[in-house]
């Protein structure tokens, strides 16, 4: 899986004022926890920020917060309700031993059998919840369509990844063809 590196310089606990003021220097709190380790607060740039969260690839993230450096996945990220600009993200702190959670993109390859029919391809999902060690991780899970026919489905019970568990439920759509009219006059 990719890397991306972020740097953030360390901050102290405050008030609605201080957190307000941190934002209004372009600046997004954050908040590193996990593997038995203290919370660690610190803020990072939001434009450096924005090219982590705006990707549709996921990552790991490499930390540098002073002299210190971590690895991590992004946890939660609060944004605002109307603005739409992220307020606040959560880093979990991960390692090579411990299975990491993450959601990884999918790549639909091939064409449906059931398109070439005159049916319609519908994808429902972007992303998928897996499991792995931080060496298996893929950076898109590849999904082929060929044998796809008119009113099938894929599902993500169906999907089997080497050294990779799917977390997301087994009956999650993840793509289908659906019948049309003009398949139905054929």
């Amino acid at each position: 899986m990719k890397h991306f590196e972020l740097k953030g310089q360390l901050r102290q606990t405050g008030n609605k004022a201080t957190i307000k003021a941190i934002r209004e220097q372009g600046l997004v709190p954050c908040n590193l926890y996990g593997l038995g380790m203290q919370n660690i607060l610190f803020t990072v740039n939001e434009k450096e920020l924005n090219a982590l969260i705006c990707s549709p690839a996921s990552f790991i993230i490499d930390l540098v917060l002073g002299e210190d450096k971590y690895t991590a996945v992004v946890h939660e990220l609060q944004f605002h309700p109307v603005q739409d600009n992220c307020l606040h993200v959560d880093f979990l702190a991960v390692n090579e031993e411990k299975p990491i959670a993450i959601n990884v993109p999918l790549n639909i390859t091939g064409h449906a059998s059931g398109v070439q029919l005159g049916g319609k391809f519908v994808k429902n999902v972007r992303d998928l919840r897996i499991c792995a060690l931080m060496k298996d991780l893929p950076d898109q899970l590849d999904i082929d369509i060929t044998e796809l026919g008119i009113g099938q489905n894929i599902v993500a019970g169906d999907l089997h990844f080497e050294n990779v568990t799917i977390l997301s439920p087994k009956n999650t759509i993840i793509c289908g063809v659906k019948a049309t009219r003009q398949s139905a006059q054929s």
